[in-house]
């Protein structure tokens, strides 16, 4: 049985945007997020991050960096009663042209390897406009949040690209309360 996701950016997202997180003492929760990721896992839908990290193709730090970011976001989830069901990370620089950055929708593409996702139920939350081209490219609901870089990113990248989210939210709380009022209203 297909279940539905949804799939979170990282950084500005979830956690403070700092740029790169070249040490874990960067690494800050923004407020609501586990409630808003409680609220998501108890309506059945699937958390699945996808980011992209270039920070070690640049020589910044070691990817084993990012992997412990990782580790400690999910334990600071966890002491609040939510986990990230699984974490799918494009480390490629961006001159790589790889196809699992984004906007290219190849980390979903291997989260849909993985898990049987009911893609047309699904959504995709960030921060920056390339979010939403990835849930473009894939076919499901892109969520713009104004934390982050998201109220820069809706005045001045969206409108140069003419992408439109399919909502904007102020925080993940909000996208989340969305979402679960848009998966579920009657049709």
């Amino acid at each position: 049985m297909k279940i539905p996701a949804v799939f979170l950016d990282r950084d500005g997202t979830l956690n403070e945007e700092m740029g790169y997180i070249n040490d874990l003492s960067r690494l800050k929760l923004l407020p609501n997020v586990a409630e808003a990721l409680k609220l998501l896992k108890n309506h059945g839908f699937k958390l699945i991050v996808v980011t992209n990290q270039s920070g070690p193709a640049r020589g910044y730090f070691p990817k084993e960096l990012v992997f412990k970011t990782n580790e400690l976001l999910q334990k600071r989830l966890k002491k609040r009663g939510i986990s990230i069901d699984d974490f799918f990370i494009c480390f490629h620089h961006p001159d790589e042209n790889c196809s699992c950055r984004k906007p290219k929708p190849g980390l979903i593409k291997q989260a849909l390897e993985k898990y049987p996702i009911e893609l047309k139920k699904s959504y995709l939350i960030g921060d920056k406009i390339i979010d939403i081209e990835t849930a473009q490219n894939i076919g499901i609901k892109g969520i713009l949040v104004l934390t982050g870089y998201g109220k820069g990113e809706l005045k001045y990248v969206a409108p140069k690209k003419k992408v439109k989210p399919y909502f904007v939210a102020k925080d993940l709380k909000e996208a989340a309360e969305f979402i679960i009022k848009d998966c579920f209203q009657e049709k």
